[in-house]
This record gives C-alpha cells, sequence and structure tokens, in this order.
C-alpha cells in the first residue's frame, strides 16, 4: 500500500480566549494615559480554553483532490494553517510526504513599494520556488495574470483586481507534490474566476496531491473527489465529493428548520444568545421575502443566559444554503453604539 501523502492522527488545536477586555482600536495618548490610572481598579477579563480542532485524524493519498466542507469556525482554515507549517498543533501529530505549497493569503509577501516583476521574483522565493524555476515561469505567470502592460509599475498602483491576479498566478504555477488552498479561488472576475478553475482542473490532472477549502460547494463537486466534513472542530463525515456535499446540505436544512430558541449549535462564549428573528418592510409589518430597492428591517430578540450579561456588538451575515456569504455588517462598521442589558 502507498504511503500517505498525509495523514493526521488525533490532531487538536486549543487557544485561550478572554473575556470582558476592550475590543482593539485605534488608541490615542490620551487613552494610554487614562488606561494607566483606572488599571489597578478594573477587574480583569475572564479566559477560557477554545479547541478550534478537536481529535481530527485522517488520510489523504497521493494523487487525491480532497475538499473541506465546513460552516465558519468549523476549524477548516487552522487545519490548513497545521498542515502548512504556519501553526503548531496542540496534539496530535501530522505526517506530510513531498514538498508542500500553499495557497492560503493570495499575495502574502507582495511590497508595495517593489514593481510586479520584482514581487513575482519576490513571492516566488517566499512561496518556496528557486530563481531559475522562477525564470522558467516568468512568461507563463505574466501570461495567466494578463498584466503584461504594467509589469514595471510598483503594485500599489495596481487595481484589487490587478494585485490578486498577478499573486494568484505566481502561488498557482508552482509544481509541489502536495498543493494546499484555502479560499483563493474567487478572484478577479469572472473570466479569471474561469481562468482559475481551469488551472486547478490542470494541477488535478497533474496527479499532484490537493487539500482545497471552500465555501462554494460547486468547486468542490468540480475540483475535488473526495470531501470531509467539519464542524465546531471535529470531523464528521468523509466519502465522495458529491455524497459530502448533499450531506453537509441536508445538515444545514435539517437545522434551519429548528427554532432559534431551539437551537444549540451555537458560538460565541453564550453569555447572551439570540432566541428571535423576523424581518419587517418599511411599515412594521412582518415578512418573509425581500424586494430589491425597498426597505429592510431585520429585527433580533435575544435573552441573557448569564446573570448581569451585557451585550455590546451585534453583527449580522447573510449566507446562501449552499455556503456563499452574500453581506456582512456589524454595529461598529455601520457606527452605531449597543448598549443593552438586563432591565
Amino acid at each position: 500500500m502507498a504511503t500517505p501523502a498525509i495523514k493526521v492522527e488525533g490532531l487538536g488545536k486549543r487557544y485561550r480566549l478572554v473575556h470582558g477586555q476592550e475590543r482593539n482600536r485605534y488608541r490615542t495618548l490620551r487613552d494610554t494615559l487614562v488606561d494607566a490610572v483606572k488599571a489597578p481598579f478594573r477587574k480583569r477579563g475572564t479566559a477560557e480554553e477554545f479547541w478550534a480542532l478537536n481529535d481530527v485524524s485522517f488520510e489523504v493519498r497521493p494523487g487525491e483532490v480532497v475538499g473541506i466542507i465546513g460552516r465558519n469556525g468549523a476549524g477548516k482554515s487552522t487545519l490548513l494553517k497545521i498542515l502548512s507549517r504556519i501553526t503548531k498543533p496542540t496534539t496530535g501529530r501530522v505526517e506530510i510526504n513531498g514538498r508542500v505549497g500553499s495557497l492560503l493569503e493570495v499575495g502574502t509577501g507582495f511590497h508595495p513599494e517593489l514593481t510586479g516583476r520584482e514581487n513575482v521574483y519576490l513571492n516566488g522565493a517566499i512561496l518556496g520556488m528557486t530563481r531559475a524555476e522562477i525564470g522558467k515561469k516568468f512568461d507563463e505567470i505574466v501570461a495567466f495574470a494578463e498584466v503584461a502592460k504594467f509589469l514595471d509599475t510598483p503594485v500599489k498602483r495596481y487595481s484589487s483586481g490587478m494585485y490578486v491576479r498577478l499573486a494568484f498566478a505566481v502561488a498557482a504555477h508552482l509544481e509541489p507534490e502536495i498543493l494546499i488552498v484555502d479560499e483563493v479561488l474567487a478572484v478577479g472576475d469572472s473570466g479569471f474566476q474561469q481562468k482559475c478553475f481551469n488551472k486547478m482542473a490542470e494541477i488535478k490532472n497533474s496527479g499532484r496531491t490537493v487539500l482545497v477549502v471552500s465555501h462554494n460547494l460547486g468547486a468542490i463537486l468540480n475540483i475535488c473527489s473526495e470531501a470531509i466534513n467539519l464542524e465546531s472542530g471535529r470531523l464528521l463525515n468523509r466519502g465522495l465529493a458529491s455524497e459530502q456535499v448533499t450531506w453537509y446540505l441536508n445538515r444545514l436544512a435539517s437545522k434551519s428548520k429548528t427554532g432559534l430558541a431551539g437551537r444549540t449549535d451555537r458560538e460565541g462564549d453564550q453569555r447572551a444568545r439570540v432566541v428571535e428573528l423576523r424581518l419587517q418592510d418599511g411599515r412594521g409589518a412582518t415578512v418573509t421575502q425581500a424586494i430589491c430597492g425597498e426597505e429592510l428591517n431585520v429585527c433580533v430578540g435575544w435573552e441573557t443566559v448569564k446573570p448581569g450579561a451585557t451585550v455590546d456588538y451585534v453583527a449580522l451575515s447573510c449566507w446562501t444554503s449552499d455556503g456563499l456569504k452574500l453581506f456582512g455588517v456589524d454595529n461598529v462598521m455601520s457606527g452605531h453604539a449597543v448598549a443593552l442589558g438586563v432591565s
């Protein structure tokens, strides 16, 4: 039996969460001085342990293309960071046989003051390519990114689309034995996205081992032969990609039928929880559909779980049934202060 390209045994990653401390924000000298005076009288935040991954075990054979599916907070990106040796596991072990290339954050390593040409060589070196390898791939990278006209212009003058096209082109033209990809396929316009999918199909057909994280379940079906379902840091299921996507969607559908008050798949510190959510039109009438261009109000009901709990931060995100995020907003972004407590 062939040696696994990736072997994960009992993998766990624990983080320490601190509650009750002020959120990070831009601070002035006055803020710092005032905090120094108040420090002796301030209550310290409470800490708790959070397991982003817990007892995860699986193997990936050479040449397999495996997708990793799960909701936000399931542990997908944490798993890929451990496999890419960016962070260390708390428990368990990982065995990797082969050179690893990672596409975790497109554009990492680009310097705004350097030209596109210079950044190709810089980023290629960061991603593990030798200068000779970059030279052989240079023309192909530039043609793929479609930025030849601006190659000797500092990337700080690039549009966001040009920037990510060049970054993806550099990363995608690596030739590792194992490729790890995290949510970087949907870059650029629709035409370039198709090029990205075609490139991934080419990598798949080359016989290389690939791990892919994506909320785009269509991409998982098109690229991957198998898939893994993660939830709350645990591996729940594994099998053919088509079967796992169906299993995941059915699980989401079954949870959506449960009233908010009865839901147990919650995140956060559990000091307070949402128990009701309803939509209202501009006249205050409850609605079940939103019409483009018309006013829509989202009304949230909540209850405290721990005595004295307060809420000063509220966020709302909207997702499609296949895991595609449509939008996200919070009261900090909108500039609205929230101070809810027990009346």
